[in-house]
């Protein structure tokens, strides 16, 4: 009996491609569409895009029926409000800069998801990340980089269990984008040109702040910018409007760039810098994960990222308490951002991360 597969099809081409491939390689495919967008029009979503609206459910529905697979949409809105949503406020409120992706991934498109597929009998759920898992010498499970390094998804998937990861199937990380198009377009599927949404899939038009008031019901609150001595230097449009390392739409005339290098909630305070004090050597995080291996050696050298888009810098990584760790780089890293992730790598292997507290 062939092993049965759940493929979270978002209607982008990565998915679609995923449930095709899955199938040629004799799964049983069974497409879902995750439910987890807040109420718009078809029209809008259709015009802003988002991986998660209604149009994107009409063509994942559309694949599903080219490639001769049953599709289902399932309501995850309360799951994806409370694990991410709710997160992304909470985050802001407190001066941070959330990463709502890496959340939804750990707790709506794994653990919800998986959840819902073994109760239909599934054996295991794929999307169409590119990203790669693999199983270590040691026996377990770890992501590892997509063939694509230009696309790679992995940063964003360093919190996965175990059990995750022995159910999860990923064929995309095999192949770089240009494949994955051709694929969609030798089987004629519909979404094959349908461009990446590059927002987040529930502020289409990428207006945070609008978003935040609207999730909260109050405005952004104006305050001051000071620089490191807490001299005032002008006034803020409110600290969700900023971010660690911005140097763009401070409307300061200071004469010279400047840029954001704290953000301070409690007295609703941003400060201000030269480029200069947006570097550091070293870092606090919290939450430590560990993937590849159930601890870091003592002295382990690895590479990190502190961003999505970073290229990573040599790091040893020190324990301070409980899932508390240190960053210790070999060279200075630009706008340590609080709330990110730093992501730990040996060569293509995911070994953990943890969630930014701040910068030494």
């Amino acid at each position: 009996m062939n092993k049965k597969v759940v493929v979270g099809m978002s209607g982008g081409v990565d998915s679609s491609v995923a449930a095709y491939l899955l199938k040629q390689q004799g799964y049983e495919v069974i497409g879902v569409t995750m439910e987890i967008w807040q109420p718009e029009s078809a029209q809008k979503t259709e015009r802003e895009g988002g991986c998660c609206g209604l149009s994107a459910v009409e063509d994942a529905r559309r694949v599903a029926h080219m490639l001769d697979i049953p599709h289902y949409v399932m309501n995850f809105r309360e799951d994806f409000q409370k694990s991410v949503i709710d997160y992304f406020v909470r985050e802001y409120q407190a001066g941070r800069t959330p990463n709502p992706c890496i959340a939804c991934n750990r707790y709506v498109k794994w653990e919800s998801l998986l959840q819902r597929s073994f109760e239909i009998g599934a054996d295991y759920i794929a999307t169409g990340h590119y990203a790669r898992i693999c199983r270590l010498d040691n026996g377990r499970y770890a992501v590892a980089k997509s063939k694509s390094a230009a696309k790679d998804q992995t940063y964003a998937l360093y919190n996965l269990t175990q059990k995750q990861l022995e159910h999860t199937l990923m064929p995309v990380g095999e192949y770089d984008k240009a494949q994955i198009r051709q694929i969609a377009a030798q089987q004629k599927l519909l979404v094959a040109d349908k461009p990446d949404s590059q927002e987040i899939c529930f502020i289409p038009d990428n207006d945070y702040n609008r978003f935040l008031e609207e999730e909260t019901g109050q405005k952004a609150v104006p305050g001051d910018f000071v620089d490191q001595d807490g001299k005032v230097l002008g006034t803020h449009q409110g600290i969700s409007h900023y971010t660690i390392g911005q140097r763009k739409g401070l409307q300061l005339a200071m004469g010279h760039p400047v840029f954001v290098t704290e953000l301070r909630p409690e007295s609703n305070q941003v400060v201000i810098g030269e480029n200069d004090d947006v570097f550091t050597d070293s870092l606090q995080a919290s939450g430590l994960h560990c993937m590849a291996a159930d601890h870091f050696e003592k002295g382990q050298r690895m590479l990190a990222k502190i961003r999505y888009s970073d290229k990573g810098q040599m790091c040893v990584v020190k324990e301070v308490s409980g899932q508390k760790i240190e960053v210790m780089f070999d060279e200075k890293v630009r706008a340590v951002t609080p709330g990110q992730a730093v992501v730990f790598y040996q060569g293509d292997i995911v070994l953990g991360g943890a969630t930014i507290e701040r910068k030494q």
